[in-house]
């Protein structure tokens, strides 16, 4: 069976093609701008060279019709047609409460869909954009959802509920859902792999770093705790996101700078974190550049953002009496060797040794970083939601055709 993996955005989509057989990845690409009369279509087929075109793509529904077109094609195609692609599966940002697994695309899950817009209004809506798009485009293909959320609702109460008054959960579900749940559950399973245990025998800590960030307390094959809340706001300082703060900052500086919520919402997710504190990028291999040259603030950027980390980390020992393994994953954690090293040099008091070299070491391949001593396994594993994604496509549409 060959799937269709996208992730849609409210002006881009990236695309994945797997044969499930082998569960190779056939091409990946990504259309950006979209809406504007010179939106770029990126085709990257495993078998040959990145095509690249610009265009007029006005909607989803015409994005996804050329990047089948692109599958399709005799030269970088990479399949003879349309109809061998049996499934399409999507990744979707926000769950909410109602679903706690991947489940296949219904009238009644579009619909749930559409209600947890509120909770997620940057995300959900794009999501559904891509849906109705495939939808349109391929009439007749099954199509199952992904949900970033899904992995954390395994979270107990005591995880996820906020001390603020229940009527507030109860009426409007504010609570802690947390996100790249596709992702921690992906290098969780791999970490067992990797270490020659069983899942549910391991306390591990995952740490998925990269423009957005968060950690998960995972015991036994389940989500017990992440840094995500509500949004994606909530936790660990970010690329360009806030993190944790004292919410009365949020009245406070609206009062002294006359600023809107939609302005204050805008200063906390775009206009804060490493960009913020370095005044100069939000590129974490600029902040090292920076520090590296003596610049004062990209230190303190640093030094803010690996404290964060490894404050956390701390924590969610603590939360599950121990761990066993630590991973790093996603795009700062998986290629930086000097957030890695900082982070896990100040956790000598869990026992945690790292073997230097091998720290230094670029691969595509999971790893240990730690020594053979170390009382806690540190890995670098390369994430892969793509893979994941397809997976639960693969196993809910299988048997629909």
């Amino acid at each position: 069976m060959k799937i269709l993996v996208i992730n849609a955005g409210s002006s881009s989509l990236k695309y994945q093609v797997y044969d499930m057989s082998s569960e190779t990845a056939l091409a990946s690409g990504r259309v950006e701008r979209i809406g504007m009369d010179s939106s770029i279509l990126v085709h990257e087929p495993h078998h040959t060279d990145e095509t690249s075109e610009v265009s007029e793509i006005l909607d989803h529904t015409t994005a996804i019709r050329k990047v089948l077109d692109k599958l399709t094609d005799a030269e970088v195609g990479v399949v003879k047609s349309i109809d061998e692609i049996e499934a399409v599966g999507h990744r979707v940002v926000h769950g909410g409460e109602t679903f706690k697994g991947s489940v296949l695309v219904t009238s009644e899950v579009k619909a749930e869909i559409r209600r947890l817009f509120d909770l997620a209004p940057l995300h959900n809506p794009a999501c559904m954009m891509g849906i109705k798009a495939a939808e349109l485009n391929m009439p007749n293909v099954p199509q199952v959802c992904v949900f970033d959320t899904a992995f954390h609702q395994s979270m107990p109460a005591r995880s996820y509920m906020y001390a603020i008054p229940q009527v507030l959960y109860k009426k409007h579900k504010i609570r802690r859902y947390g996100f790249h749940g596709t992702s921690h559950d992906y290098v969780s399973k791999q970490a067992a792999a990797v270490v020659n245990r069983p899942l549910e025998d391991l306390k591990i800590i995952t740490c998925h770093i990269g423009n957005g960030g968060s950690l998960t307390a995972v015991e036994g094959g389940k989500s017990v705790d992440t840094t995500m809340g509500m949004t994606p706001l909530e936790g660990l300082m970010m690329g360009t996101r806030s993190g944790d703060l004292d919410p009365a900052i949020v009245p406070y500086t609206m009062s002294k700078e006359d600023l809107t919520v939609n302005e204050v919402n805008s200063m906390l997710n775009k206009h804060s974190g490493l960009q913020a504190i370095s005044g100069t990028s939000s590129d974490m291999r600029e902040i090292e550049e920076g520090m590296q040259n003596g610049e004062p603030n990209a230190t303190l950027a640093f030094e803010m953002y690996e404290y964060r980390i490894r404050k956390y980390i701390g924590a969610y020992a603590a939360a599950m009496d121990g761990a066993d393994v630590i991973v790093f994953t996603a795009g700062v954690g998986e290629n930086s060797a000097t957030v890695r090293q900082r982070v896990c040099e100040k956790l000598t008091f869990l026992g945690v040794e790292i073997d230097q070299e091998l720290n230094k070491i670029r691969s595509k391949e999971p790893r240990y970083i730690s020594t053979p001593n170390s009382k806690i396994a540190v890995l670098v594993i390369p994430t892969n939601e793509e893979l994941m994604i397809a997976r639960d496509t693969y196993r809910l549409a299988g048997n629909v055709k």
